[in-house]
């Protein structure tokens, strides 16, 4: 199955590896409004809210500037790149991931920016609808 993922695919399984073993929440491929799918977000046990955008290469980074409408929608933003991605091209003020399929870290904290509770709530209750259904259309994938 590995070989079928893609790379940003396989950033976003070690993403979601590293936030389970910190108890987070997180599901893959999330809309928290029109024009916008973050890669990975995640909700820690605190309720904090974070999103990661996985960076497989340069061409990857320097073709897309969706990510700076993702700021505004959570608590820390995360870059996602595996080790030998060339950081420097990347902001230094979000924080920074280094993942593969197997795992990641975090190698550079995000700082924190918090939410407002109007788009927090909005953003918790999309969070469970998706992963609801997800999870209803893997028991019966005619939904």
């Amino acid at each position: 199955m590995e070989h079928e993922l893609q790379a940003g695919q396989l950033l976003a399984r070690g993403v979601q590896r590293l936030f389970g073993e910190m108890n987070f929440a997180s599901i893959t491929e999330l809309t928290p409004t029109r024009r916008l799918r973050v890669d990975v977000m995640a909700i820690t046990p605190k309720g904090d809210i974070w999103i990661v955008e996985c960076k497989s290469s340069r061409a990857d980074f320097t073709s897309d500037n969706k990510w700076q409408g993702y700021i505004d929608w959570c608590d820390q933003f995360y870059f996602a790149t595996p080790p030998d991605f060339p950081t420097d091209i990347l902001p230094s003020d979000q924080g920074l991931i280094f993942a593969d399929s197997y795992g990641a870290a975090i190698n550079r904290p995000a700082p924190i920016t918090k939410l407002n509770p109007a788009r927090r709530k909005k953003l918790i209750l999309n969070f469970a609808r998706c992963a609801a259904q997800r999870l209803h259309q893997q028991i019966d994938p005619r939904i």
